[in-house]
């Protein structure tokens, strides 16, 4: 454990002793922070600066948009937390091989994106602006993105087939790994997600219902293929066995040994499997199955 992670913990848990709303407004700064922008790996420098650049407008801040092939089939690639659209790259070109248009973007405070902080609605709007008229093919997310895309496509977006790698399932799981990280107390954590509530969604319905690919499952015979580390150490693969479990009959979820969090969407087993599902003229309803990549190194 980090000293600064230490540190924080105790300052917390002090706090929590003294009061969880206390505890809870000291936390939430920490909760909503993006963290250091990812800088775009050298192997996958080619195939960024080979995409046309763009940007669009969301909630103020100047958001870099990257499109690459001209196909008449667009797929969308969503980054997560901290992250990038460049971690797409060997995905991108086993797309662009098949003929596809794909598009993606740094969400604000991630990649070359403007701004100091991002939360949900900065993905859902993105997403909206670069939907096309005649939707989505495919879209395709990681992580933290996953929720986003999911939550996109519950309001209204448009896509004939959903991939989730690593993927958050509901807004809540957020919140309690994030209460795990730090050693909250148990009334720390619920003051934080009413502090989260009050802050951020002030006069809207309740987020965590709101937000949840659990609660709000995708449309009927949208399918949905997923792929998890069953070690991921950032977001429990139980997020995917939850959503797998909330698409009977429609979902598919592989199940990855030593890729990690990251390193498994550029991993052959996760190239192979999103690119045979996205081209795929009219993807089966799929029972839950489960896969195993070599274990050919650590997770990271």
């Amino acid at each position: 454990m980090s000293t600064t992670l230490k540190a924080t913990r105790g300052v917390l848990a002090a706090a929590g002793r003294l009061s969880p709303r206390l505890a809870a407004e000291l936390a939430f700064p920490l909760f909503m922070r993006v963290g250091r922008r990812v800088r775009v790996r050298e192997e996958d420098l080619f195939t960024h600066d080979s995409a046309r650049r763009r940007d669009i407008t969301v909630d103020g801040k100047r958001v870099a948009v990257y499109e690459w092939g001209r196909g008449n089939k667009t797929v969308l690639l969503v980054h997560g937390w901290q992250g990038r659209a460049s971690q797409f790259a060997a995905l991108v070109r086993e797309l662009r091989a098949e003929g596809l248009a794909v598009v993606a973007f740094d969400a604000p405070a991630n990649g070359d994106s403007e701004g100091r902080g991002t939360y949900i609605l900065d993905y859902i709007e993105a997403i909206r602006q670069l939907q096309p008229e005649e939707g989505f093919h495919a879209i395709v997310a990681h992580s933290f993105g996953v929720l986003a895309a999911l939550s996109a496509v519950n309001e209204g977006v448009k896509a004939h087939r959903m991939v989730g790698i690593a993927g958050v399932a509901d807004a809540g799981y957020l919140v309690d790994s994030f209460a795990a990280q730090l050693a909250l107390r148990p009334g720390t954590t619920t003051a934080l997600r009413q502090v989260f509530q009050r802050r951020v969604f002030p006069d809207g319905p309740d987020i965590f219902e709101r937000f949840s690919g659990v609660g709000h499952p995708l449309p009927a015979g949208l399918p949905l293929l997923l792929v998890h580390d069953e070690a991921d150490a950032v977001v429990s693969p139980g997020q995917s066995q939850r959503l797998a479990a909330a698409h009977p009959g429609r979902s598919q979820l592989l199940a990855a040994t030593a890729l990690g969090h990251t390193r498994i969407l550029a991993a052959d087993l996760t190239l192979e499997a999103v690119t045979r599902f996205v081209v795929e003229d009219e993807p089966e309803p799929r029972p839950l199955v489960a896969a195993q990549s070599p274990a050919t190194s650590s997770t990271s």
